[in-house]
């Protein structure tokens, strides 16, 4: 792993890079807002993706670099989100996404940053408990192919309240975190397969595939 400021107007972000050695698509993923590119899904896929041809860049927002404990605002992170990309000038094509608010970033930036895809982990479908309060246009707005992976008792967003036709893949008994129960029907590890299985037959279809 390779690691690298990012300069950005609201302070120095990072990019994580693991690169593979020829590389068919490029995937830069954000944090959310309660943890930074250690979240268990983020590292799962930055360990596995390479060795199948997919270049993973973690970004960690400015505000985690700089220890504070309260995320920025939403535009922020698109606009560091921007900055990572425009740093790193992939030459494979681009994947954006995130976990959680990393994932609402995601979505909302995909289109700009000329992105042929977008991954959304966990993504925040309302806030806990209240689904009126629903952000589902940021999700059918991307404007590119997108995935869904969401736990299947996830409060910020259940699967069966995503429309559709939504490309949705659950995590059984997985919680916001992806986090499974000891006695679930699937091991942390296994849950953390299913995340790197679905995401790379995902970017097969999509990217690497029609190449």
């Amino acid at each position: 792993m390779r690691s690298r400021a990012v300069p950005t107007p609201y302070g120095a972000g990072r990019l994580d890079l693991h690169t593979a050695r020829e590389a068919t698509a490029t995937l830069v993923l954000s944090h959310g807002a309660g943890n930074g590119v250690e979240a268990r899904d983020l590292t799962a896929l930055a360990a596995a993706l390479p060795s199948h041809g997919v270049s993973v860049a973690l970004f960690e927002q400015p505000w985690r670099v700089a220890g504070k404990a309260i995320a920025s605002p939403p535009a922020t992170l698109d606009v560091g989100l921007g900055a990572a990309v425009r740093a790193l000038r992939p030459r494979t094509p681009l994947v954006v996404g995130g976990r959680s608010a990393g994932a609402r970033s995601a979505a909302r930036s995909a289109t700009a940053l000329g992105a042929v895809g977008c991954l959304a982990l966990a993504f925040p479908l309302h806030p806990p408990g209240r689904p009126e309060r629903s952000r589902v246009a940021e999700l059918t707005g991307a404007g590119v192919p997108t995935l869904v992976v969401q736990g299947e008792r996830d409060p910020m967003g259940r699967p069966e309240e995503f429309p559709e036709d939504v490309d949705l893949a659950v995590v059984p008994a997985g919680d916001h975190g992806l986090k499974v129960p000891a006695r679930g029907p699937l091991t942390q590890q296994e849950a953390l397969d299913l995340v790197v299985e679905v995401t790379l037959e995902w970017l097969v279809r999509e990217v690497t595939g029609n190449r």
